[in-house]
């Protein structure tokens, strides 16, 4: 056998390998790098691969590690680890409640919005997807609320901070884009291409996410006004509606304001997500002071969550490191791009092809683990292809809030299984989520019909 495609399908196999061991539920971080380690191993001993190769990672690594961009992560969990703590999430889904609830679907649509909140203050899936369950589900099913739309709306909401800036997914694949992009342009012979930044990425992200929020309420009223059974509205007491005004002051405006601060400040250009994020934790920390949660206690525990969640992410992206290095050693770019520029239907064909295999990763893999491993393989070819790179991150990250969305594997239905009462079936989830996968299809369809929904307002903003 050739040599070259002996290594290229030893890197072929290298990825079936890790896909599988990651099902078995092994750590992976130390899946990545322990699966890339025996493949370069393989290939050391067959002679397609140097282990001169992973001197390379020293400086990969510190350039993470130095990476400025990369300091926003751990602020931004720190803001979402913050609000939940001083119970502002609680707050803020209670008068939203009562702000919309005399409207038939009106508790739906204020945990739609109280999500699209939440998502633009912290940009963490599970948590919010988490609290949302805790919180707002017990308040739909005693107001009369069918189990299924309750489900569907608090899974569909929960998922907005996948796509809806400063999603912490978006901060990697932006600065990922900004690196590929920046190889590719040069091997296309343009020594002086546009940059992509991570305030690119978040502004095309923005568009999208109203959108979807947008459908999530039409929806909704469509369901208010074709089955007013299964969501009615609320009975607000009159004590309730002489203190709404003062609730809305107290836990509406602070965290509204909170989020034109961060987004606003990165969209404008006044300040790097990094530094938009430092003055987001310490608004974060002034809401916890207003609520008299600002404790010693609490502290300690943001911190060591933060310290957690961040330590995970970064030490996945490591691993990584290790199984892109060793895959394109091996040739297993080459075979990739082959592939992909061999795809009936040309570019289309190949972003479809790669869509796809992102959403069944989707379910068995976690969005940063897919982004990880896939979009170094895949995003040069597709940058290749004259790809917009700030398009491609968003359906990414569409395509992968889809994929968690849907049955029977999505991880949103496995955090609201973990919360919800017993009283609601898994059936009954898996129901409710259904109307809001299609929408998410739609939305899909319409960025792939329109790319200036996520490509016009960072030309806008930032010119092309």
């Amino acid at each position: 056998m050739d040599m070259t495609l002996f290594g290229q399908v030893l890197a072929l196999c290298m990825f079936f390998a890790v896909v599988g061991v990651l099902m078995f539920g092994f750590p992976v971080a130390f899946s990545l790098a322990g699966v890339s380690l025996l493949f370069a191993g393989i290939g050391y001993l067959a002679g397609v691969f140097d282990p001169s190769n992973f001197t390379s990672l020293a400086p990969r690594y510190l350039g993470v590690m130095t990476n400025e961009v990369l300091v926003a992560v751990p602020m931004f969990i720190f803001i979402g680890m913050m609000l939940e703590r001083s119970g502002m999430a609680e707050k803020l889904l209670i008068t939203m409640g009562r702000l919309f609830g005399s409207l038939r679907g009106g508790l739906g649509f204020s945990v739609v919005i109280v999500g699209a909140l939440l998502a633009a203050s912290t940009g963490v899936v599970g948590a919010t997807v988490v609290t949302m369950g805790l919180l707002s589900l017990p308040a739909m099913l005693r107001s009369g609320y069918d189990p299924k739309l309750a489900s569907g709306v608090i899974c569909a909401s929960g998922t907005l901070g996948q796509i809806i800036p400063p999603s912490t997914v978006l901060i990697f694949m932006g600065d990922m884009m900004s690196t590929i992009n920046a190889q590719v342009q040069m091997e296309k012979g343009n020594f002086a291409p546009s940059t992509v930044s991570v305030g690119d990425v978040f502004a095309g992200a923005l568009l999208p996410g109203l959108m979807l929020v947008g459908l999530y309420l039409l929806w909704l009223a469509f369901k208010a006004m074709k089955d007013p059974d299964s969501c009615p509205a609320l009975e607000i007491s009159a004590e309730d509606r002489a203190r709404l005004g003062r609730d809305v002051l107290t836990s509406l405006i602070p965290p509204l304001l909170l989020v034109v601060a961060v987004l606003g400040s990165i969209l404008s250009g006044i300040a790097t997500p990094t530094e938009s994020a430092s003055v987001g934790a310490i608004g974060a920390m002034l809401l916890a002071a207003t609520q008299r949660k600002l404790t010693y206690a609490n502290l300690k525990a943001v911190m060591q969550a933060t310290a957690n969640i961040t330590s995970m992410v970064f030490v996945i992206l490591l691993g990584a490191s290790v199984f892109s290095l060793v895959f394109r050693m091996l040739g297993g770019d080459e075979l990739v791009s082959g592939f992909l520029n061999a795809l009936p239907g040309g570019t289309l064909g190949a972003i479809l092809f790669v869509m796809l295999l992102m959403f069944l990763l989707g379910f068995v893999l976690d969005a940063m683990e897919i982004i990880f491993i896939v979009l170094p393989i895949t995003a040069p070819i597709l940058l290749m292809m004259d790809v917009d790179p700030v398009w491609l991150a968003v359906i990414v990250a569409v395509n992968l809030q889809t994929s968690f969305l849907t049955p029977p594997f999505g991880f949103s239905l496995f955090y609201l299984r973990g919360v919800a009462p017993a009283s609601i079936s898994t059936w009954q989830i898996y129901r409710g989520v259904t109307p809001f996968v299609l929408l998410q299809l739609v939305a899909i369809a319409l960025l792939l019909i329109f790319p200036q929904i996520a490509t016009w307002l960072p030309h806008q903003l930032y010119g092309p």
